[in-house]
């Protein structure tokens, strides 16, 4: 299993989470968004869908009608309903549950880069989990640094 650490330094969520889920969804995967606060999750839904004048990202709440079926669910909880296995943790924190999917996105800022050290460090102690570590540069490229 695959965990990708992403440290938002130049651009904030709102333009990394997009990206990803283009690229998870476009390669015919699915994604579950995992944020503990319901405010962030309805703006994660409304930037779903408004993100960019040209496209959107079909997307659903969970608990709404049709999880099943939305190919990126919003979650409060690391629980599967759409039958994901990718999940972008948007939150900052870390949740062993996500050791159950394919690949993992763990989205973190400079508010919860301690907790994103120590998820490192454990993780890096697991067998079966490949890690890694991508940092934006100053012109807000990803660069791997580990």
């Amino acid at each position: 299993m695959q965990v990708d650490f992403y440290h938002l330094t130049v651009a904030p969520l709102d333009r990394v989470l997009p990206s990803i889920a283009e690229k998870v969804l476009g390669s015919g995967g699915r994604l579950l968004i995992v944020a503990g606060d319901s405010a962030v999750r309805a703006r994660i839904d409304q930037l779903l869908w408004s993100y960019s004048a040209a496209s959107f990202l079909p997307h659903g709440q969970a608990g709404e009608a049709w999880d099943a079926d939305q190919p990126a669910l919003i979650a409060e909880g690391v629980s599967p309903a759409n039958g994901a296995r990718n999940v972008a943790l948007v939150d900052g924190l870390w949740r062993d549950e996500a050791l159950d999917f394919e690949r993992a996105f763990h989205l973190f800022d400079e508010d919860s880069i301690g907790a994103a050290r120590v998820a490192w460090r454990a993780l890096g102690e697991r067998e079966g989990v490949e890690r890694r570590y991508w940092r934006q540069d100053e012109n807000g490229r990803w660069a791997q640094v580990a």
